[in-house]
């Protein structure tokens, strides 16, 4: 697969550059993304998809909608570097993750799982979880690919989710984990208050209060921010695996 860099630059300044994805659609929405930036127009999802595509993202698609978060991760990333707000594709994003995930009860997380702070892994004695439940909750691939392989123990597993998403999921997450002879509290499992990103505040707390070293330590969260916060946070004798794309 060939890579094409693309350079960011706008009314003649050079901002950046980009890799483009390796389809047939991330040259155009590179353009029209940074055309409507130059413009001074509003920014927004709508200038990846049109309102019927929206729509079906809401749904399961084949193939995982590859393609799509591809190209959001396009638009995040020119957002990153030319300094306008991503929520809405981040959001996005996150939504389509959850719904195609939820669609594989045997989804093979290890394919996505990545050493993130080391290009080699090192020698460990223990491994750690730190899971946010809401936005990763396909239970039986995080038992298959990570817990059971790993033997991780229920007091290195870390869970977090907020009141809301607790309210709505809470019956289906303990439905799944009886099927392993668990329940939330069987981990070291927090609610959260209210707020956006509130459950990836705690975990990262969690972690760092945690001290942990010479560990394997394996966090699922899709937020691009988090990742580079518990990289910072991560000790060097530690192996931290994350989720990618």
């Amino acid at each position: 697969m060939s890579l094409h860099k693309q350079q960011i630059s706008i009314e003649h300044k050079y901002r950046g550059s980009v890799v483009l994805p390796d389809n047939t659609e991330a040259k155009n929405i590179f353009f029209r993304t940074k055309q409507a930036y130059a413009n001074h127009e509003k920014m927004g999802v709508n200038i990846l998809f049109s309102k019927a595509k929206l729509t079906k993202l809401k749904h399961y698609q084949k193939g995982s909608s590859e393609i799509e978060l591809e190209n959001l991760e396009l638009y995040i990333e020119m957002g990153d570097i030319l300094g306008f707000k991503t929520d809405h594709a981040v959001k996005l994003k996150n939504s389509i993750l959850f719904t195609n995930d939820s669609a594989h009860t045997n989804f093979n997380i290890t394919k996505r799982l990545k050493l993130i702070n080391k290009k080699q892994k090192g020698k460990t004695n223990k491994n750690y979880l730190f899971w946010d439940i809401e936005n990763f909750s396909s239970i039986s691939s995080i038992f298959n690919d990570i817990i059971d392989k790993y033997e991780i123990a229920d007091e290195f597993i870390y869970l977090a989710a907020n009141p809301d998403s607790l309210y709505l999921k809470r019956a289906e997450w303990e439905a799944n984990l009886y099927d392993y002879g668990k329940t939330l509290n069987s981990f070291n499992f927090i609610k959260c208050d209210h707020g956006k990103d509130v459950a990836d505040d705690v975990l990262l707390g969690k972690y760092i209060d945690a001290k942990i070293t010479n560990a394997n330590v394996f966090i699922l969260t899709f937020d691009r921010e988090l990742k580079e916060r518990f990289t910072d946070a991560t000790d060097e004798s530690n192996n931290l695996f994350i989720l990618g794309k």
